[in-house]
């Protein structure tokens, strides 16, 4: 599989999973379990060469995500600390942190 791919379909899974967690108060944390699993392996697949260009916008992306499952579980579940993995930065000040500008708009 080219490059281009993994990352796209990588992309994809992570903001899916922000969409699906998004200031939710409960959410199925068993559910959750292969999808965080599987993305945190699909990083650790990803040249490094690669996560150093989108890195930043990941830990923003991965970090909204943390923030609304921090609310619902805490800080200290497991798939949260799973997450956390993935994130070199600092995380947003909370979930609605969307403060970076889009590369496509002027």
């Amino acid at each position: 599989m080219h490059l281009y791919s993994k990352i796209y379909e990588f992309a994809a899974s992570a903001g899916a999973l922000e969409g699906y967690v998004y200031q939710k108060d409960k959410v199925d944390m068993e559910a959750l379990t292969n999808w965080v699993e599987n993305l945190v392996a699909a990083y650790n697949h990803l040249p490094s060469e690669a996560l150093d260009e989108f890195q930043s916008s990941l830990d923003q992306t991965i970090g909204r995500a943390i923030r609304s499952l921090s609310s619902a579980s805490g800080q200290e579940h497991e798939i949260v600390r799973k997450l956390k993995s993935m994130v070199v930065g600092s995380l947003p000040d909370s979930a609605n942190d969307f403060q970076k500008k889009k590369w496509f708009k002027r």
